[in-house]
């Protein structure tokens, strides 16, 4: 049998026709890349070479030719390239993310189930708040947050000021505009654009702070210190982005208005003052309520996502980033999907 390998740009040719003896005295450290080789060449069964490394006092090359075989790859490589290059297994790939996204779901309700189990905890004993850490969060999750809040809503009623004046002015309805902004800002996109910037910042920043301490064994010792790391960490993150989440809001209505009514006054020479009195009068107190009422829910679902993902990383990097992207994607869908059930719900109710 002769076995042919290209190395360093040559090809290098083996004539072996039984396997060969193998010694391991003057072998120092090597990869998978001389596993595999070492395998290749020394014609002996992945099984046998494995069982000659132990018995030659060498388990860590015994493991690494395991490795390399096609069972040990299969073993070892993700699931989701595996299943990528088997074309007959399609519905076995949408099988395994439709139960996985199911497993997130009823994971992210359990998690939310003992939220709500330690808040309870917490009002009956309402002393034992960390309030450092709670005032921490609403620093970082609120008042760093404002000015990329303010700017971005600034901009989105502004893009509504400019596309309600150009469409309506079509069918000379162009004073109509100014409803179109205080509906769409009020009721929508404050809410909106606020809890999708807060997934990006806070539900990432839960997830990757104790997720590090999670992989640096923090929450272990904090175990077996007598503190329980759902309360000292989940429960300042959540009331905290809680309280600060409908000021966020608020601010965030206050800036699409705003962007509305600079783009509105030069294009229709409509004045901040006739913006306003057509804002009062006719969208009224009831489309901001509408708004409000989402911000705590919003609130909730970025904390209780973040910080579930912040538990369930691993003890790698390669986990903890997977799950920062995931905590924010997920944070993301949720979002976009109970905004559209509020508007259902709001439709059904005659809101």
């Amino acid at each position: 049998m002769k076995l042919t390998r290209q190395l360093t740009g040559r090809s290098t040719e083996v004539a072996s026709a039984a396997p060969m003896p193998i010694t391991f005295s003057g072998l120092g450290r090597i990869d998978t890349a001389g596993a595999l080789l070492l395998l290749e060449l020394s014609g002996q069964s992945a099984d046998n070479l494995a069982h000659l490394a132990r018995d030659a006092g060498r388990p860590e090359l015994a493991e690494l030719v395991a490795l390399v075989t096609p069972r040990g790859i299969a073993e070892h490589a993700p699931a989701d390239v595996l299943w990528r290059w088997n074309i007959g297994s399609g519905l076995e790939v949408v099988g395994r993310r439709v139960m996985a996204g199911l497993s997130d779901v009823f994971e992210n309700l359990a998690f939310y189930g003992e939220l709500m189990a330690a808040t309870g905890r917490l009002m009956r004993r309402p002393l034992h708040l960390r309030w450092i850490p709670t005032l921490s969060q609403i620093d970082r999750c609120g008042v760093d947050a404002l000015p990329i809040i303010a700017t971005a809503n600034l901009f989105v009623g502004a893009t509504i000021g400019f596309l309600g004046a150009s469409l309506l002015a079509q069918f000379g309805a162009s004073v109509f505009a100014v409803e179109l902004v205080g509906v769409s800002v009020l009721r929508e996109f404050a809410v909106l654009i606020s809890a999708i910037i807060l997934s990006g910042r806070s539900a990432s920043s839960f997830a990757a702070e104790i997720g590090a301490m999670k992989m640096n064994q923090e929450l272990d010792a904090m175990r077996v210190m007598g503190v329980d790391p759902f309360d000292s960490l989940v429960l300042p993150r959540f009331i905290g982005l809680l309280a600060v989440m409908p000021f966020l809001v608020l601010i965030a209505m206050i800036a699409g208005l705003a962007g509305g009514m600079l783009v509105l006054w030069p294009t229709l020479d409509l004045s901040p003052q006739f913006f306003l009195t057509r804002i009062v009068d006719n969208v009224g107190i009831k489309h901001f309520w509408l708004g409000l009422v989402k911000a705590p829910v919003m609130a909730v679902v970025v904390a209780t996502i973040g910080c579930r993902h912040g538990f369930a990383a691993g003890d790698d990097v390669n986990q903890l980033g997977r799950h920062v992207t995931s905590a924010v994607v997920q944070a993301l869908f949720a979002i976009l999907t109970l905004d559209a059930v509020f508007a259902l719900i709001f439709m059904e109710l005659g809101l």
